[in-house]
């Protein structure tokens, strides 16, 4: 897996070893956490992420051990400046041309910008200023917050 293919992918993506040292780490995830991909590489994903579920329900390690992958599955991490950032996460197990595990992948998302989309549809004036004249148009506004639910 080369870095210059890993940067082409909208969301954060890191693998780790059997150690959980990270291996590699995509230019989003530099984006989400504000941390330089040298900063990560070599160091233990619970030092980069620095959240809760590190210590006691790692995702990653659930997936390791079991082989089952998860998939969006909503945490928060805290970022370089110390921020809490919702994200939803994904792993699976890396494998060698053998079959065996030698480390694992993780991808996430920052969902930051949904959350602030969800609240302005749920705001009462959001669809206020569209104009229309016919009737079907005036339901308009009703119907938006059930159709982008």
């Amino acid at each position: 897996m080369t870095d210059g293919l890993l940067d082409c992918v909208p969301d954060g993506v890191f693998t780790v070893d059997t150690e959980w040292r990270i291996t590699s780490f995509n230019r989003a995830a530099e984006q989400v956490t504000g941390i330089r991909r040298e900063e990560a590489l070599g160091r233990r994903c619970c030092d980069v992420f620095r959240t809760s579920i590190c210590e006691n329900a790692c995702v990653l390690k659930h997936t390791l051990t079991t082989g089952r992958r998860v998939v969006n599955k909503v945490v928060y991490i805290i970022d370089a400046r110390g921020r809490k950032i919702p994200i939803s996460i994904s792993t699976a197990c890396l494998k060698d041309v053998r079959g065996r595990i030698i480390g694992g992948v993780e991808s996430f998302r920052d969902l930051r910008e949904v959350g602030a989309l969800q609240r302005q549809l749920e705001e009462p004036e959001a669809f206020a200023d569209i104009i229309g004249r016919g009737p079907a148009l005036r339901q308009l506004p009703d119907l938006l917050p059930a159709v982008a639910g």
